[in-house]
C-alpha cells in the first residue's frame, strides 16, 4: 500500500492545490513559431519503396523519373494514368469516356458485394473500371490508345471492360487512326460469369472492323497477360511487344505442371522466351516504348496509304 505523502502546512491551514509542474526545457521558452521550425518532421509511408528481384529499398522520386523501371531491370506494374503519361507526347492527350454498362447482373454472392468491390477499386485507382481510352499522338502519330489497369481488381475482363474497348475500336475506325492497346489482366472477372467470357467473343468481331478499316491494332503485353485476355484480344494483334520479363500466359504455370507432370523450363511463359517462340515479335523496355510504337505506327500507316493510293 502506497504511504500517503508528508505535507509541512500549519495545523488548520487550508490546503491548497499544487500547481502542474511545466515541462518542455529550453525548446517551451523560445517562440512558438521557431519551436514549430525544429519540430519532428514524420516520414511519409510510401517514401521508399522495395525491388520485387533484389528486396532493395529504392527512393520513391527516383523511381518515378526511371518510369518504375528498378536498377536491376524490374518493370514495376503502373496504373493506367502513368501509362498515358509515360506514353503520349509530352503527357498530353483526350482522355474518352466510358461506356456505362448494368452493374452486378448477377447479383454475385460473394464474402464482399461485388458493388462494395467496385467501389473500393474505383476509390484506389480513380478510374470506373479496368480500361481507360484516350486519344493522341505518340512522338507525332496520332493514334488511340487503351490501356488495362491491373491495380483495378486485377485488371479483369468484364462487361465494362468489354464495352470500353468495343468503344475504343469505334473510335480508331472513326478517327482513321492505328488502335494500340497495353494489356494487364488476370482473366474474365469471375463476378460476372458467363457474361464476362462473352466479351471475348465480342472484342474480337470489333477488331475485325478495325482491319476490315485496314488499321493497325499493336498489342504491348505487360505483366501480367494472362486468361481470357490472352485467349482472345490480346493475341490478335498485327505486331506483338511486350515489356521485359513480362508473364504471359492463358494459365498459371503451377497448375499446368499438375496438370501435365512435368517440370517446366527455366523463364517459361515469359516475354524474352516467347520470343523465341514466336508469341511475341520483340520485348521493349518502357523507356524505348513510345519511340518503337511511333516508328512501327508510322511505318504500317504509309503502308496503308499506298495501298489506298494503288
Amino acid at each position: 500500500m502506497a504511504m500517503a505523502e508528508q505535507r509541512n502546512d500549519p495545523p488548520g491551514k487550508p490546503t491548497t492545490p499544487q500547481a502542474p509542474r511545466q515541462r518542455g526545457g529550453w525548446l517551451a521558452k523560445i517562440a512558438p513559431g521557431v519551436r514549430n521550425l525544429v519540430q519532428k518532421r514524420e516520414t511519409p509511408e510510401n517514401l521508399w519503396v522495395k525491388c520485387p528481384d533484389t528486396g532493395e529499398m529504392l527512393y520513391r522520386p527516383d523511381l518515378e523519373a526511371a518510369l518504375w523501371v528498378t536498377p536491376s531491370g524490374s518493370h514495376m506494374r503502373i496504373g493506367a494514368a502513368q501509362r498515358l503519361r509515360y506514353t503520349f507526347d509530352n503527357g498530353e492527350y483526350e482522355k474518352i469516356s466510358s461506356p456505362h454498362v448494368v452493374e452486378d447482373p448477377l447479383k454475385f454472392p460473394d464474402d464482399k458485394p461485388y458493388g462494395e468491390r467496385l467501389k473500393a477499386a474505383r476509390k484506389a485507382t480513380g478510374e470506373q473500371d479496368s480500361m481507360v481510352i484516350a486519344y493522341g499522338k505518340i512522338q507525332g502519330e496520332p493514334c488511340v490508345v487503351v490501356v488495362q489497369d491491373f491495380f483495378f481488381m486485377g485488371g479483369s475482363l468484364g462487361m465494362a471492360a468489354g464495352e470500353t474497348f468495343i468503344k475504343a475500336a469505334q473510335e480508331a475506325v472513326k478517327r482513321k487512326v492505328p488502335f494500340v492497346i497495353f494489356t494487364a489482366s488476370g482473366g474474365a472477372r469471375m463476378q460476372e460469369g458467363t457474361l464476362s467470357l462473352m466479351q471475348m467473343a465480342r472484342t474480337t468481331l470489333a477488331l475485325n472492323e478495325v482491319k476490315d478499316a485496314g488499321l493497325p491494332y499493336i498489342v504491348v503485353m505487360t505483366d501480367p497477360t494472362s486468361g481470357g485476355v490472352s485467349a482472345s484480344y490480346a493475341m490478335l494483334g498485327d505486331i506483338h511487344l511486350a515489356e521485359p520479363n513480362a508473364m504471359i500466359a492463358f494459365s498459371g504455370r503451377r497448375v499446368i505442371e499438375q496438370t501435365i507432370r512435368e517440370v517446366l523450363p527455366p523463364g517459361f511463359q515469359r516475354a524474352e522466351f516467347l520470343v523465341e517462340r514466336g508469341m511475341v515479335d520483340r520485348v521493349v523496355t518502357r523507356a524505348e516504348l513510345p519511340k518503337v510504337l511511333a516508328s512501327i505506327l508510322k511505318t504500317l500507316m504509309m503502308g496503308r496509304a499506298r495501298s489506298k493510293a494503288a
